[in-house]
């Protein structure tokens, strides 16, 4: 059976509530793919058929040189290919949004999370990695 976006946006606000202070993107994403498997639904496919291996990268935290770079080299070692990249810096405070193919990942998505968590801790930022289908159901919210 094929779960509705409804459901998706009544786990996800149930897992906000659950996780509390373990909050984060992926955690929201295992407590949803968990429950649907618990209920055997499946996410829709995503109509647009663009979205099949892309993941949306968010990095933001004070900025110092070497974020973008350490960040797009860490990417560019895993195959990965970067379509799209929007960043700013405030008052020292930096963000960046990336949209990554990932057709020709060279290791596990999660792999590829906990090297980019590691990166995350030795820059002081915070990065996170979500397949862009995860993302987009999120934020429709």
């Amino acid at each position: 059976m094929t779960v509705s976006e409804e459901t998706i946006r009544q786990l996800t606000l149930e897992a906000m509530d659950v996780l509390g202070d373990k909050l984060s993107p992926s955690a929201i994403q295992e407590y949803v793919e968990s429950k649907l498997q618990g209920e055997q639904l499946e996410i829709p496919a995503e109509t647009n058929e663009k979205t099949g291996d892309r993941a949306i990268l968010t990095a933001f935290g004070a900025n110092h040189p070497g974020v973008v770079s350490n960040i797009s080299t860490l990417i560019g070692n895993h195959n990965c290919d970067i379509q799209d990249v929007s960043q700013k810096i405030m008052q020292g405070f930096f963000t960046m949004i990336m949209l990554i193919d990932l057709t020709n990942l060279d290791t596990s998505f999660k792999d590829l999370q906990e090297e980019l968590s590691k990166l995350a801790v030795q820059m002081k930022i915070k990065i996170y990695l979500q397949h862009e289908s995860v993302f987009m159901y999120m934020h429709r919210i």
